[in-house]
């Protein structure tokens, strides 16, 4: 075709098909349709998965299925060191006494200075019972693992009254727990260290509140050689 005067060329473009591109991918098949597993790692705590409507441990309905550490956050408490017929105290034992667990899978729980001890003594009150014996029977379901006891004070007086102080008060709550040297057990006092509160609120007035936790004896079950996951 000529173009016209005073107008522009038209210019014809053909259509070249386009080669060396791939078709398109046939659609992956549907993952229902694979097989599947889980398989545990090596060393690793021990998991459960559950199904929508039925917890395995409490019997307790949930709304959605869940995949997490088997028994929850208690699985991490060593339990493969407790003997079968003393699972489910010792759970409960680990609950009522607040226990935790490090990152070196020690297990530490305290015992308030101020339910133990009168003001200024060492020496165990009547009504300290109840404690000490969920204490000892704990102690008792580890029966392989090291043992620590540590006392502390709050920020009131000198440094040496107050580590002779929680260092005699560490020693009674050791000779309740472990009669007659029945175990070998670490004793140590810190005093006025490794505070858990503020002893002091932050314009510098007491904290009684703060000073009351820091008040405390508290027990570490260490991990014992051989422990599963070491």
């Amino acid at each position: 075709m000529k173009a016209g005067p005073g107008r522009a060329g038209l210019v014809l473009i053909p259509l070249v098909a386009l080669v060396g591109c791939d078709p398109a991918a046939a659609p992956l098949p549907s993952l229902k349709d694979q097989e599947g597993y889980f398989r545990p790692a090596q060393g690793a705590v021990d998991s459960r998965l559950d199904l929508a409507g039925n917890d395995s441990v409490t019997g307790a309905s949930i709304p959605e299925s869940s995949f997490g550490p088997a028994g929850g956050e208690e699985s991490d408490f060593r339990l493969a060191e407790v003997a079968p017929d003393r699972l489910e105290e010792t759970r409960t034992l680990l609950t009522e006494l607040e226990a935790k667990q490090d990152g070196d899978r020690a297990i530490r729980f305290s015992l308030p200075a101020d339910i133990l001890f009168d003001f200024d003594k060492s020496t165990l009150r009547p009504d300290a019972e109840g404690p000490l014996a969920r204490a000892q029977r704990l102690i008792s379901a580890y029966s392989k693992a090291p043992l620590r006891i540590v006392g502390y004070t709050d920020a009131k007086g000198d440094d040496a009254y107050n580590d002779r102080l929680s260092l005699a008060r560490a020693n009674s709550v050791a000779a309740r727990l472990v009669p007659g040297k029945s175990r070998a057990a670490a004793v140590e006092g810190r005093g006025e260290r490794d505070p858990v509160a503020p002893n002091a609120k932050p314009d510098g007035s007491d904290d009684p509140a703060g000073r009351q936790l820091n008040r405390r004896v508290e027990i570490i079950l260490l991990p014992s050689a051989g422990t599963p996951g070491e």
